[in-house]
């Protein structure tokens, strides 16, 4: 049976949710985490970057922008263990500006994917995917990409079945 690792970037503090900005007390990404868990079973890990995003939206989207457009590689506090063992890597982030935050790019970059099975998924307030999935491809060239999954932030409270039914499509 293979190993499933639910690996996640999720912003807790204020986001854009259904046209307004609100304080979130669990990430939209971390609640389709939580989910893709409780169906498919797995470990779960939380990417924490050193530098905490600030908690003000607009002030979050400003950083994010900057390390997009610098192409950063933000530290990351914590390590996956035994990463070798996984087979499915379950990929989940927020879209920020079309594409993942840049502390994704510094955990794809930091460990070993070729031949692991990785599934996308992110949350996003109508932007889709944007171009995350093409620079998944870029980072991990010699790893299988599935079909991803995006999901709106203002739906993810009810998106089991959008999930169930990606989820028997993609395994």
């Amino acid at each position: 049976m293979s190993k499933n690792l639910i690996v996640y970037f999720s912003h807790d503090k204020e986001n854009y949710v259904a046209g307004k900005i609100v304080k979130l007390d669990i990430g939209n990404t971390k609640v389709v985490a939580k989910k893709i868990q409780s169906i498919i079973g797995g470990d779960t890990f939380e990417i924490l970057p050193l530098h905490e995003y600030p908690f003000e939206y607009h002030r979050c989207t400003e950083v994010a922008k900057k390390e997009l457009e610098n192409n950063e590689r933000p530290k990351i506090l914590n390590i996956v263990s035994h990463f070798e063992d996984y087979e499915n890597i379950f990929i989940g982030y927020p879209n920020w500006w079309s594409t993942m935050p840049m502390c994704m790019w510094t955990f794809l970059e930091s460990y070993d994917f070729k031949s692991k099975h990785i599934y996308p998924f992110c949350t996003h307030e109508g932007s889709g995917l944007g171009q995350s999935v093409a620079d998944i491809k870029k980072l991990c060239p010699q790893s299988i990409i599935h079909n991803a999954l995006a999901i709106r932030g203002s739906q993810v409270n009810n998106s089991d079945d959008a999930i169930k039914k990606w989820l028997e499509e993609v395994l």
